[in-house]
């Protein structure tokens, strides 16, 4: 990936930037020179700079963060946004923190990942028939992004997702935050109104509508969910398992 070619220094950047993007290489590398929320840019270079005590000595990204996976994957799996010290530090998706630890043990286990645990870009993690992107694309103080910074990043998201829908058949949306976000991206790609009321975020919830991919809730992989046993390794399994049935895989 190629940086520092096109960046996005505003909303209307990323919204063209995005729409010509001819395909997953070359949105990966705009993604990755995105500027527009000033809020973000200003927190991920902070804590790329300031760095937690136990990874003083490496090399954070410091930067937005791509999707991960396959090009043709049958499942998608929709996160919030990367993590201070996973992500942010290390430039993949749930590499490097518990909650990635978490979430590749149970893809390995479904046969969706080559390996059970990733450190780093270069550990040789492969996802198979799978993808996982973020609602918003830069680590969040709090882990919370703003409504206008969710709004800002939607773009980066919708183009993704119209580049690998010929295969799409599952999302899966880790937590209430990506679940609210799947509504507008698929009004956007699919040109499909999200049904009145809403369907309500939980785990294990499923939505079927025509012609779009299926929608499973999934509590988040956090240390909160995952500590406190509000999320288990076999509630992962029991999603993951019915993912693959869904998108024709078992």
């Amino acid at each position: 990936m190629k940086l520092g070619q096109v960046e996005s220094r505003t909303p209307q950047d990323v919204a063209r930037l995005a729409a010509e993007a001819a395909d997953l290489g070359v949105l990966d590398a705009r993604i990755v020179d995105c500027f527009a929320c000033p809020r973000l840019v200003a927190w991920r270079e902070e804590v790329a700079r300031v760095k937690r005590a136990a990874f003083r000595d490496q090399v954070y990204w410091g930067r937005p963060i791509p999707g991960f996976g396959v090009a043709d994957a049958e499942i998608g799996i929709l996160g919030l946004a990367p993590a201070a010290h996973g992500g942010n530090r290390t430039g993949r998706l749930f590499t490097g923190d518990r909650s990635g630890d978490v979430l590749f043990a149970a893809l390995h286990r479904a046969g969706l990942a080559n390996q059970a645990s990733s450190v780093s870009r270069e550990d040789g993690l492969e996802l198979r028939n799978t993808r996982i992107f973020p609602a918003v694309r830069c680590a969040p103080p709090d882990n919370k992004p703003t409504p206008g910074e969710r709004d800002n990043c939607a773009p980066w998201f919708h183009r993704e997702l119209e580049l690998i829908r010929p295969t799409l058949k599952v999302v899966v949306a880790l937590g209430a935050f990506a679940w609210g976000a799947w509504w507008p991206a698929m009004r956007a790609v699919y040109r499909v109104e999200a049904p009145v009321p809403r369907p309500r975020f939980g785990h294990g919830a499923q939505v079927s509508l025509p012609g779009v991919p299926e929608l499973l809730g999934c509590f988040h992989v956090s240390q909160q969910n995952t500590f406190t046993g509000r999320l288990t390794p076999a509630m992962l399994d029991e999603v993951f398992d019915r993912a693959k049935r869904l998108a024709g895989l078992a």
